[in-house]
């Protein structure tokens, strides 16, 4: 398995669909899906009846996975960049290819 080139917490920005252009934090990265969580973008509704541990019911918003394609690290400028894997001081780092800064 190769190295992930987007981890939990990272800034990313959106790429394509309803959220295309927002950005934000990575709050988790699954894998073996190709999606991660995103803090605030992509949030669904759900419609809760009420039960023991949650008496008032209600609507529960929370985000919902995106393809991984469908994202990408922003670089310092809140700009889309795409990722490179370097050597530097005899350790493996993830570094954006814009700018040359190490994330």
């Amino acid at each position: 398995m190769s190295a992930a080139k987007i981890k939990k917490g990272d800034k990313i920005v959106v790429l394509a669909g309803k959220d295309k252009g927002r950005t934000g934090a990575v709050l988790q990265v699954m894998p073996k899906d190709d999606k991660v969580l995103v803090e605030g973008i992509n949030v669904h509704a759900k419609h809760r009846k009420p039960d023991q541990s949650n008496p008032q019911g209600g609507i529960e918003r929370k985000p919902a996975p995106l393809h991984i394609s469908n994202v990408a690290v922003a670089d310092k400028d809140g700009k889309p960049t795409r990722v490179r894997f370097e050597e530097r001081d005899g350790k493996k780092v993830r570094v954006a290819v814009k700018s040359g800064e190490v994330l």
